[in-house]
């Protein structure tokens, strides 16, 4: 295991994404939020890569910022700008992967914790997990981007209650309202990870990237295919990857596609 704060382990066709202050329970500092954009774009320059997983060591997904920090990085609108920055560069990083990702959550995953897994595609939790949006009770408020990601998860009005009161929801209530999308007992949530893994590295990772890109755009509020969409949904009859899946699908086996590089 890395002793780094935050680090980056390929299992199979996963490559997580590890939180590793476990002292702490992974609260996220300055230079934990600096290494994340790197670390991703290492793990999409791997062809072998089909999912990113993102998780905690120890017992905890990630409490939430380093408060430790804080007397520091806010002494002055200078500090506090570049240190947001930082934030923000390391969630739409990840929220802008050409790849799918997963936030893995076990214990707490709280303030920033809990931003970084809404930039992920999907959340899966273990039961016993605890979930809060707390920048209301440091008199803080949350980033556009990062309010929006919460929108699109939860609903308006259920954002709304989350940011307002900043209370911490059960596994549960997150399930019920859409912050996660599984909740699995702890002893198996490792697994739930690695099948999802397993299933995706079964299909096209050119179809997932496509996906994606199409997500994006109705996200950022596109209701109408355009030249662009229209090219993407084209350009997938010309691939190899198409070619193979419709032989595979004639010959009764399982297709062999091709990794993107």
């Amino acid at each position: 295991m890395s002793l780094d704060p935050v680090y980056l382990e390929r299992q199979g066709a996963a490559a997580h994404l590890v939180l590793n202050q476990p002292a702490k329970r992974n609260a996220l500092n300055g230079a934990m939020w600096a290494a994340i954009p790197g670390l991703l774009a290492e793990a999409e320059a791997d062809a072998g890569v089909r999912l990113i997983v993102v998780r905690g060591a120890g017992g905890a997904f990630a409490a939430g910022a380093d408060i430790s920090e804080f007397e520091q990085v806010y002494a002055t609108p200078d500090s506090a700008a570049a240190y947001s920055r930082a934030i923000a560069q390391a969630l739409d990083a990840l929220a802008d992967s050409p790849k799918p990702t997963l936030a893995l959550i076990d214990g707490a995953c709280v303030g920033g914790g809990c931003g970084l897994a809404l930039a992920c595609d999907l959340r899966f939790a273990a039961e016993g997990s605890k979930f809060g949006i707390t920048p209301g009770k440091l008199g803080l408020a949350y980033t556009l981007n990062d309010t929006r990601r919460l929108i699109n998860a939860v609903g308006m009005s259920a954002a709304k209650d989350i940011l307002f009161t900043g209370r911490i929801l059960e596994a549960d209530e997150a399930l019920r309202l859409g912050l996660i999308d599984r909740l699995a007992a702890r002893e198996a949530l490792a697994g739930e990870g690695e099948a999802f893994a397993q299933a995706l590295s079964r299909t096209s990772a050119q179809s997932a990237r496509i996906t994606k890109q199409i997500i994006a755009r109705i996200e950022a509020g596109q209701d109408r295919d355009d030249d662009a969409t229209r090219q993407l949904f084209l350009d997938a009859f010309q691939s190899a990857d198409f070619q193979e899946g419709y032989r595979a699908f004639l010959e009764k086996r399982a297709p062999r596609f091709t990794p993107e590089t």
